[in-house]
């Protein structure tokens, strides 16, 4: 059985009309099986019987329900004054959630699991998420899924000081030492397991003993070249030597001397910056020319228009990816068939986390006792269509997914390494 509280108004388009009328009461229950009743013999007048000794009835235990709260930033306090751009995408954002989520908690009632689903809304606001952390409800859910943005978590997991059931950060890859809770579970993987990933690769694939570090000067770009240099340090040894210079205006010459031109040579550019990389990158393709070059770039590269998928091939870029829908796959064609049936609409990449989400949680609730729980994260592994999930324990942080794909532009598309 799933139940579903909050009764949220409705907003423009399908994709709100389908969430409100899904949240306005819906109710969905697995039929229960009830134990015969015993028959009852009697004595008659003429010839008394024995009466046999009946077996006492079967008494089925009560299916258990997993309380499950669900707290996304719908800001249905903007209602009235009306929606900000932002603020519509926050809301679209959970509408899309909310659905997918549901959508694989109603998959699941299928094998007689039930669930009592209870959403919030935080409002974006780490206010609001404060406040939220005091309801009763939500204190004694099974599990909490929510708040979504960072300051909204490190406000609500702040109230949860003591040992408590678990609390999902849903999206956001922040660090989880930025929340400080021992029962948070970390679903997106931070920049440093990307930064791991990288150079694992890097160093068990390649055999790299050498690499040549492009820096643009900007902050911005320590904190992954940081978490990436001391991968390969721990992995090596410290045998691995790291070139590491600041580019100006795209000028190489400072390395050409170092370079090999028969054997391949790994250039590791951690920078975000638009201008930089439109020229460094340029600089780097001529290079190329003459000396064999790979490149490993910042997992955020996907998301860059500005950057020619020819150009990344040509280089030979590798980034890292830890959500990347394969939309050929048997699991994944199958979602989408019942997401446009049930909702009447496509669904977007949240909607595809929520039901990823709601498939490894919902089950892993439904199958472990509340005191087991817990422990089923590092032991249980998950093949997503959105993502894959291996957790690892984190002493004081909690629980944080450490899958990473390594990608390559090749055939000018992403495709993941053998």
């Amino acid at each position: 059985m799933i139940s579903v509280q909050n009764h949220l108004l409705q907003l423009s388009g399908n994709k709100w009309l389908c969430l409100f009328l899904l949240m306005l009461g819906l109710g969905a229950c697995s039929p229960k099986v009830q134990p015969p009743a015993p028959s009852i013999k009697t004595e008659t007048e003429k010839k008394p019987e024995v009466v046999k000794e009946q077996p006492k009835p079967v008494v089925l235990p009560p299916a258990k329900t997993s309380v499950i709260s669900l707290i996304l930033p719908f800001a249905l306090n903007n209602l009235s004054a009306g929606y900000t751009n932002e603020g519509l995408k926050q809301a679209n954002l959970s509408a899309d959630f909310y659905q997918g989520f549901k959508l694989a908690l109603d998959s699941l009632t299928a094998f007689g699991y039930n669930y009592e689903l209870h959403v919030f809304d935080s409002q974006g606001q780490a206010a609001q998420a404060r406040a939220l952390a005091s309801n009763p409800q939500i204190r004694v859910s099974d599990l909490i899924v929510g708040p979504v943005y960072p300051d909204d978590m490190k406000a609500f997991a702040g109230m949860f000081t003591s040992a408590r059931n678990p609390i999902v950060s849903p999206l956001s890859p922040a660090a989880p030492s930025a929340i400080g809770n021992q029962n948070l579970v970390t679903v997106a993987p931070p920049l440093q397991y990307h930064a791991i990933a990288a150079a694992k690769y890097a160093i068990k694939k390649m055999k790299s003993k050498k690499m040549f570090v492009l820096n643009s000067g900007f902050t911005a770009d320590k904190e992954y070249l940081g978490y990436f240099k001391k991968a390969v340090d721990s992995l090596t040894n410290r045998t691995v030597q790291f070139t590491d210079v600041v580019i100006s205006k795209g000028d190489l010459s400072v390395i050409i001397p170092r370079l090999s031109a028969t054997t391949d040579n790994i250039f590791v550019i951690p920078s975000t910056n638009q201008q930089f990389l439109t020229v460094t990158l340029q600089a780097l393709e001529d290079l190329s020319a003459k000396y064999p070059v790979i490149t490993f770039g910042h997992p955020n590269w996907e998301k860059f228009t500005f950057l020619k998928a020819d150009q990344l091939q040509r280089l030979r870029t590798h980034i890292t990816n830890s959500d990347k829908v394969d939309y050929k796959a048997a699991a994944t064609l199958k979602f989408l068939r019942s997401y446009r049936k049930a909702y009447k609409i496509e669904p977007s990449e949240y909607a595809i986390k929520g039901f990823d989400e709601g498939m490894y949680f919902g089950k892993l609730l439904a199958a472990s006792s509340t005191a087991y729980v817990k422990a089923d994260f590092e032991r249980t592994n998950f093949t997503g269509i959105h993502n894959n999930y291996n957790f690892v324990r984190l002493p004081g942080v909690g629980w944080v997914n450490t899958y990473v794909d390594v990608l390559i532009y090749a055939n000018f598309e992403l495709k993941k390494v053998e």
